[in-house]
């Protein structure tokens, strides 16, 4: 790899070499299991790892979404997939506004210990009848003293099962007695005490990335701490938001990843595989699609890491706006979601039959990389968002 910086390398080769430990076997076994790869985070914030883009007098490296994208990326390539780096995806994304936004004692509070792996997070935005329209949440967030009463539903909460906290966007002030849409939501840092009255988790079943759980999360007059609130009450989609370019970056990565890892075993199975007499990879039917989908993949790495540095840059240079932040991430996020979707695609079909085999690991990657295509925004928003915020295009939603 070129154009990167030393720390960006470093962190490469570092991370890497733990995922050696890992190799595709371990995530086929786990994903026909739905087992968490509890090892691979343990050594993961063994190394300090979780805390890639914390604060370093919080015990984190201080060092930036750059550096922690490349993390995500390197994982994902490793072969551990879109459920390798989701097993520690929330803890690196979802931290940013608590430690933006939080007090100095509820940094203190909160963040040590997550970036030790003493603690782990899920993130808790999505609702069932909402979906992307996140103005409209519903899961209210009732004071009572010296607490707060949580009721409603959350879902597609990934990690929840082994988590015990949560970052939870929740309305304080119910959407009707609003002026605006984006009033009355506000931020909460919670534990997620599985035993609490008034809290029950359901995990779905599905198509891919098995080995992270994924759940509908129930509330019921839970009760919080008042001391869990981010910031100031009814600005959480505001501090939110930190948080959601950082995921764009990051899952660009995981893409990215994932589509190179796909790209590697086609080439080297078009290499060995011989029939007629010669390498299928020889016959440009096979040879073209993987080229294609290589360049795609490094016209996608660029974008990614140009989104990521801007997103990193912004603290120290006030020409860089959240308007460009914004366009870049979200351009990241499709482009490396599509390039990698090709890449997967092609893998399996240069596998011809094989590829529809679990011990060539292919059809596993297929499966998952459906996830960046999907979430947290689809490709037809992201398109929206670039007409009218880039191209200056009437709303169209």
């Amino acid at each position: 790899m070129s154009g990167f910086t030393q720390e960006q390398l470093d962190v490469r080769e570092a991370v890497a070499k733990i995922c050696s430990n890992y190799p595709d076997e371990y995530w086929m076994e786990h994903d026909n299991t739905g087992e968490y790869p509890h090892e691979l985070h343990r050594d993961l914030a063994k190394d300090g790892w979780i805390g890639i883009a914390l604060p370093e007098e919080l015990g984190g490296a201080g060092l930036g979404i750059s550096e922690a994208t490349m993390m995500l990326h390197t994982i994902a390539e490793s072969g551990a997939g879109i459920a390798g780096a989701q097993s520690i995806h929330a803890n690196v994304y979802a931290t940013q506004p608590v430690a933006k936004f939080a007090t100095p004692e509820q940094r203190q509070r909160m963040l040590p210990d997550l970036i030790a792996g003493k603690t782990r997070t899920c993130f808790g935005v999505t609702e069932p009848n909402t979906g992307l329209e996140t103005l409209k949440l519903s899961t209210l967030a009732k004071r009572d003293g010296d607490s707060y009463l949580v009721s409603g539903q959350k879902i597609w909460i990934s990690s929840a099962q082994v988590a015990t906290k949560m970052v939870l966007l929740a309305r304080t002030t119910p959407l009707e007695e609003v002026k605006k849409p984006s009033e009355g939501l506000s931020l909460f840092f919670v534990d997620l005490d599985k035993n609490a009255p008034g809290l029950e988790l359901k995990r779905i079943k599905k198509m891919g990335g098995r080995a992270i759980d994924a759940n509908e999360v129930f509330f019921d007059n839970f009760r919080i701490p008042s001391d869990t609130l981010i910031g100031k009450e009814g600005q959480g989609f505001k501090i939110v938001l930190h948080g959601m370019n950082a995921e764009r970056c990051l899952l660009a990565g995981e893409a990215i990843g994932i589509g190179y890892a796909a790209l590697k075993r086609a080439a080297n199975y078009a290499r060995e595989r011989h029939v007629f007499g010669r390498a299928i990879g020889q016959n440009q039917g096979i040879q073209h699609p993987l080229a294609s989908a290589f360049m795609h993949l490094e016209a996608a790495k660029l974008a990614t890491y140009h989104a990521a540095r801007l997103y990193d840059n912004s603290s120290t240079d006030s020409s860089i706006t959240q308007h460009a932040i914004g366009i870049a991430c979200n351009s990241a996020k499709y482009l490396a979601a599509e390039a990698a979707f090709t890449a997967c695609e092609r893998a399996v079909l240069t596998h011809g039959g094989m590829g529809y085999a679990q011990e060539y690991h292919v059809e596993r990657y297929l499966r998952e990389v459906f996830v960046p295509r999907i979430a947290p925004v689809s490709r037809e928003m992201i398109m929206n968002y670039i007409g009218e915020k880039a191209l200056g295009l009437p709303r169209s939603y």
